[in-house]
């Protein structure tokens, strides 16, 4: 076991590990962080994608042991209040999820997205967004969801 210390959606934190686990598996069972999930196990579904440092990141591939000193941040971190992040809304308001499993990771793509392009047009959202799977279809609501979020954050 090995102690690390790291930011936790802007707070500090630290976390007793073991060497193998993964960053996902401490989110969920050190903090109860449960927005990012494992689901394939590989890095090609998007389903437990977290921020690390501000880039994204397979939580399922990623070892916590590399967080050590790093700013962390979920999908929680987005609506710490009563009001939702812009892209949580948008998702909401154009029905960009049906069983919602992927939709965190989908979230926190779209937030890298939007902050490195502001005004992204549909293939810039599709190829953005093609490390993530849907298995429930939703795609032509994600890339409306990510466009409102768009429009949002500029009228903001």
């Amino acid at each position: 076991m090995r102690t690390i210390r790291f930011m936790l959606n802007g707070r500090p934190v630290s976390a007793e590990i073991a060497p193998h686990h993964n960053l996902v598996e401490l989110l969920q069972n050190q903090f109860a962080l449960l927005g990012a999930r494992e689901s394939c196990g590989q890095g090609l579904c998007g389903c437990c994608t977290v921020l690390v440092d501000g880039v994204a990141v397979s939580g399922c591939l990623y070892l916590a042991a590399f967080v050590d000193g790093a700013a962390v941040e979920t999908v929680e971190s987005l609506a710490p209040g009563a009001a939702l992040d812009p892209i949580q809304q948008a998702f909401i308001d154009e029905g960009a999820f049906q069983c919602g499993f992927c939709t965190p990771g989908f979230i926190l793509m779209a937030r890298q997205l939007l902050d490195e392009n502001p005004d992204p047009n549909d293939d810039d959202i599709r190829h953005y967004l093609s490390g993530n799977l849907c298995r429930c279809a939703a795609y032509p609501e994600i890339i409306r969801a990510v466009k409102r979020a768009a429009a949002m954050r500029r009228a903001a």
